[in-house]
């Protein structure tokens, strides 16, 4: 094969088992045989080949020249620099150890949308105005399964005001939520939204600069989830029910603001210092170098000193309409990013974190940070 056209056996042995694969399942959702499937159970998080194909490191498509697994790839190679020229014109400075982008505070401007999200519903309402005035015909998102009382998530589609609503809120295990893609093209949808954290709102920035297709078109509008780190499902069990007797059926809202917060159906409010919750840290996030979605067209969080507000950063033209158009509809209220100076210190300080976990035999661009003058 030749070494300009990579494909499964590279990603497998360069990402999938060298730590650097964050699960995302952008390689499954691309591949055009359905030779690629993805692992969950078990705190896995990892895609794998089907052994009626060239078995567990090899792809027979591959070798024919098939490459759509690695064009799809958001942690393949020189992928940062690759998507920053795509997305940007530009890589990122040394400096700009969050990325690409201009920070500022919002929230949602409906009763109803603030007090059923969480951090300023921004997300929410982003979401619903998005689809609500045609630029968007679906949006992939974490849900929870069944009525939501295990806090299992899971990925799935949303194409209503209701839908969004019902997903809002956040958890703290993983959701692949690109496996909700083919719900939303048999439904019809050619404008899809993905919401996520770093390693996932990557991924259509590599699909679109290495021309992964269709998917890489339809995937149009991507909003960003600041995340250091998710964990293993084992965490309720092992942690809140047997040291704090917190049961997972009981829980009915989770946060992390420099501690795990947890709520439960009779109103008690529960914390567990994070430094406990570290040991059940999710094996894709290891070495993940990106807490600011660096790539997404907005990214939000929930972190400074005002609780009911979002952070934003808006990274794109793209997403410097859209909100614009927020704005102009009265769907949110604004404010500078200057209001909460905390808040831009500790994304920067979260982000510089982040970027020490990419691993020095890596590509090195992940891992540059600012020089320290003396």
């Amino acid at each position: 094969m030749a070494l300009d056209k990579p494909h499964w056996k590279e990603l497998f042995s360069e990402v999938v088992t060298s730590g650097l694969c964050t699960g995302c399942a952008a390689c499954v959702v691309a591949c055009p045989h359905d030779v690629l499937d993805y692992e969950s159970e078990g705190g896995v998080y990892k895609p794998w080949h089907l052994d009626i194909d060239g078995g567990r490191e090899g792809c027979t498509h591959g070798d024919k020249g098939c490459t759509m697994c690695t064009r799809a790839c958001p942690r393949f190679r020189n992928w940062e620099s690759e998507i920053d020229t795509h997305r940007f014109a530009r890589e990122r400075t040394d400096d700009e150890v969050w990325g690409i982008g201009d920070v500022l505070l919002a929230r949602a401007s409906d009763p109803e949308v603030l007090a059923g999200s969480q951090d300023g519903g921004f997300v929410s309402a982003l979401l619903i105005h998005a689809l609500e005035n045609n630029v968007i015909d679906a949006a992939l998102v974490s849900t929870l399964e069944g009525d939501g009382s295990d806090w299992v998530a899971q990925p799935g589609v949303a194409r209503t005001r209701e839908q969004v609503l019902a997903s809002a809120g956040s958890r703290y295990t993983y959701s692949a939520n690109l496996l909700a893609y083919p719900e939303a093209v048999e439904g019809g949808a050619e404008r899809i939204a993905l919401v996520g954290m770093g390693c996932m709102v990557s991924a259509p920035g590599a699909m679109q600069v290495r021309k992964a297709g269709k998917i890489a078109r339809r995937l149009s509008l991507t909003i960003g989830l600041l995340c250091s780190k998710t964990f293993d499902d084992a965490i309720f069990e092992d942690l809140f029910e047997a040291k704090y007797q917190i049961r997972r059926a009981d829980i009915v809202k989770m946060n992390i603001k420099g501690i795990f917060q947890i709520w439960t159906r009779d109103g008690a409010f529960h914390e567990v210092p994070l430094k406990e919750a570290h040991a059940y840290t999710r094996e894709g996030c290891v070495h993940c170098p990106d807490f600011a979605a660096e790539h997404a067209d907005i990214s939000t969080g929930g972190i400074g000193a005002f609780g009911d507000w979002t952070l934003v950063i808006v990274r794109t033209d793209q997403g410097r309409a859209l909100m614009e158009s927020l704005r102009e509809s009265g769907a949110i209220e604004t404010r500078p990013g200057d209001d909460d100076p905390g808040a831009v210190a500790l994304l920067h300080k979260l982000a510089q974190v982040s970027r020490k976990r990419w691993p020095a035999e890596a590509v090195p661009g992940p891992r540059r940070l600012p020089l320290v003058r003396g």
